[in-house]
Formats: structure tokens, C-alpha cells, sequence
């Protein structure tokens, strides 16, 4: 299987290399580079199989080519391949306990293994893979898709309760995409503001199926989404919302998960965020999201929680707090601080800058500190970014 999907994806990149030299008009390529180099400083930390302080340096560069072929006026087919290559101490380290580096990349496929990955006690590690593979069909009022996909259903900037197909997390800031899922998307538009839409995610076993229906509408100048289905082994119903208070927007989603198993309990999760842009290009975002399956864990736990719609954040509550602001034209920066209250008050600080080289070149500084309080309140991790990323 392996050596037919290497085959496969070799074809795939050839002939989206080789489509750009030709003059047709029925397709689009485009993508980008990125180089990203990371130094992360690691506080003592058993939970992470850390014994003593140490530092990692890490390098990646991220290729992606995205290509859409127009069959027809209302066929498309999309395919978008994703290539990194990583080398450095996490790689390395990751090998001497044991754990394949490459294993842990082959986690982000769904159904069908569309990746091929490798990695070596060097502290050299690669994966290329297709996260967008599908065969579209639209027309007035039909949207079809078939095959591996972005379901979104998230509405809220921070994190979405409503999101049950591919839950991401912030924190992996290099995926602007966000992952996919092995799925068939039905949407049928009743008008221009409101649409319905079923879509089922493919399964090896009924546990692991998620199928569900949203339906979207537009009410007192906010736009509503109500959703409803199975997420492998809960019923989940959900809402959603995006309009205004007066000047400044206001969005949220909540979602409840019935458990059909009597061991695990029932959970909640509710997300609601306001946002304001200021005359000066000054942009604030806040709010708060609620997780019932939280717990007042140690702070590096971020890194290590196991992430879903039920689970988007390892807390119970956290505060969040976003300022986003162009000092030039070519220079903007931001500021994101979350804040968990609880025995151990972690504290999540998230400084970004950003500089536009060119049209096509952008320079990224990039910051992750983490805080929390065991015997003392400290760090137990420091992280620097730097990207370049050039676009094509």
C-alpha cells in the first residue's frame, strides 16, 4: 500500500509541476515555501520525558502546491499536497525514546493514507502528503464534495465547539489550511443567506463515524447555524452565531455531547468572543471559552492534550485577550494572552511580527511562553519563531 501511495503522489506533484509550463486555462496553481526555524526552551518537565532543563533547535521547510482542475462548469477537482522536512534536536530526541518522529506526522491522515513519511536517529524526518483530494460539484443551489476536505463549521475566531469534523488548535500556527477529513459534503442552498447541509466522515467502524446535519440562516441581522448528528460514540447538537453589538462583533458556538457509552460522562463546550476594529486599524478580539472535560493540569499539558471538539483546550475556563495592529504598511504586529484561572493559573503569552518583504515575500517573529504554578509560579516553556514564507 505504501509503495503504490509513493507512487501516487510522485505522479501527483509531477503533473502539478509540469501543468504550470502549459497554456491552458481550465486549471490553477499556485503555493508557497516556507522555511521556519525554532529554538524552544524546556523547564524540567517529567510529563514530556524532559528530567532536566534543555533546549531544542529545530528547522522545517513547509512546500505546498495547491491545484484546482475546472472539468466543467460545474465539476472541479482539488488537490493540494503538503511537503515538510524537518531536522533538528526534536527529531532526534523523539528517536532516542523510542518514539518514531514519523509515526507521530502519519497521525495526520484520516481514513485513507495519502502520505508517505520517513524518519532517522539523525535527527532527519519528511512527510508529503495530500490533505485536500476531492471531486466538486456545484450549480445554483447544489455544492457536492467527495474526498478528503476542509469541513468547517467553526464560525469563532479562537476555537470552535461547533467544528465535530477536524478540530484544530491554535497553537499550530504554521497551518493556516487546518486539517481535513475523509469525507461526502452535501449542501443544498435554500437562499442566499441560509443553506442546509449534511456531510458523513468515512469509517473503518460505526465508533469512529461522525455524520450530522447543519442547517444555516440568517435572523435579526445574525447569521445561525443549528447542527445535529453523531460524533463516534456521542450525540452532539449544537449552535452557533455571528452579528453585532452595535459597533463590535459578537460570535459564539455551543456544543453538548451525549455520551452513548454509561463509563463517560456527558460534556459542554461554549466559546463566545467580541471583536472591535478601532479608527486607527487597532483590532481587539475577547472572550472566553468554557470546556467541561477540563482539568487545572500543568501548563505544558497544551502541548500534550488530546484534542477534539469535546476537548479543545486542556482548562476548564480560559479568558482570551487578542490586539492586532499595522505600525506601517508593511509592518504589523499582535499580541494574544490566555488565561486559565484555577490552582495553578496558567498563562498562555503569544507575541507575533509581521513584515511584508514584497509582494510575494513575508518575514514572521513569532512567540509561545507558557506559565503556570506548581511550587512556584514560572515558565516551563520558552519558544522563538522565525519564518519566511514566499508565495507563488
Amino acid at each position: 500500500m505504501k509503495r503504490i501511495t509513493c507512487i501516487f503522489l510522485f505522479l501527483i506533484q509531477f503533473f502539478l509541476i509540469t501543468a504550470q509550463e502549459q497554456k491552458t486555462k481550465n486549471w490553477i496553481l499556485n503555493g508557497y515555501v516556507k522555511n521556519l526555524q525554532s529554538v524552544i526552551f524546556f523547564d524540567n518537565n517529567p510529563a514530556l520525558g524532559i528530567p532536566q532543563s534543555i533546549t531544542f533547535k529545530d528547522n522545517l521547510i513547509h512546500n505546498r502546491l495547491n491545484f484546482k482542475w475546472f472539468l466543467n462548469d460545474k465539476l472541479n477537482l482539488k488537490a493540494d499536497l503538503r511537503t515538510r522536512v524537518f531536522w533538528g534536536d526534536q527529531v532526534q530526541f523523539s528517536e532516542l525514546l523510542g518514539v518514531s518522529y514519523a509515526e507521530s506526522l502519519e497521525d495526520a491522515n484520516d481514513i485513507l493514507d495519502l502520505s508517505i513519511e520517513g524518519s532517522s536517529m539523525k535527527g532527519l524526518a519528511f512527510q508529503s502528503m495530500l490533505d485536500r483530494f476531492y471531486l466538486e460539484y456545484m450549480s445554483e443551489k447544489w455544492e457536492i464534495r467527495l474526498g478528503r476536505q476542509r469541513i468547517n463549521w467553526g464560525i469563532s475566531t479562537f476555537w470552535n465547539p461547533n467544528d465535530i469534523f477536524n478540530a484544530f488548535t491554535f497553537t499550530d500556527f504554521d497551518y493556516a489550511e487546518r486539517p481535513g477529513s475523509d469525507a461526502l459534503r452535501v449542501r443544498y442552498f435554500l437562499n442566499y443567506a441560509s443553506s442546509i447541509e449534511i456531510a458523513v466522515k468515512a469509517f473503518d467502524n460505526f465508533d469512529e463515524a461522525v455524520i450530522a446535519g447543519l442547517w444555516k440562516f440568517n435572523k435579526s441581522n445574525y447569521d445561525f447555524q443549528v447542527l445535529a448528528g453523531l460524533m463516534e460514540r456521542d450525540l452532539v447538537l449544537g449552535l452557533g452565531w455571528a452579528g453585532n453589538l452595535k459597533d463590535a462583533g459578537f460570535k459564539g458556538e455551543i456544543s453538548y455531547f451525549y455520551s452513548l457509552e454509561e463509563e463517560i460522562d456527558n460534556s459542554f463546550g461554549a466559546n463566545f468572543g467580541i471583536d472591535y476594529m478601532f479608527s486607527n486599524s487597532l483590532y481587539l478580539n475577547g472572550g472566553f471559552l468554557f470546556n467541561s472535560n477540563g482539568e487545572s493540569r500543568s501548563g505544558s499539558e497544551i502541548l500534550l492534550f488530546e484534542l477534539s471538539a469535546k476537548n479543545l483546550y486542556p482548562y476548564k475556563w480560559t479568558i482570551y485577550s487578542q490586539a492586532l495592529y499595522p505600525f506601517t504598511q508593511l509592518i504589523n504586529g499582535g499580541l494574544a494572552i490566555l488565561y486559565s484561572p484555577g490552582d495553578l493559573h496558567a498563562l498562555f503569552v503569544n507575541p507575533t511580527l509581521t513584515y511584508s518583504i514584497s509582494e510575494n515575500w513575508d518575514f514572521d517573529l513569532i512567540g509561545q511562553i507558557i506559565f503556570d504554578k506548581s511550587d512556584k509560579y514560572k515558565s516551563p516553556l520558552q519558544a522563538i519563531f522565525l519564518r519566511t514564507k514566499f508565495s507563488f
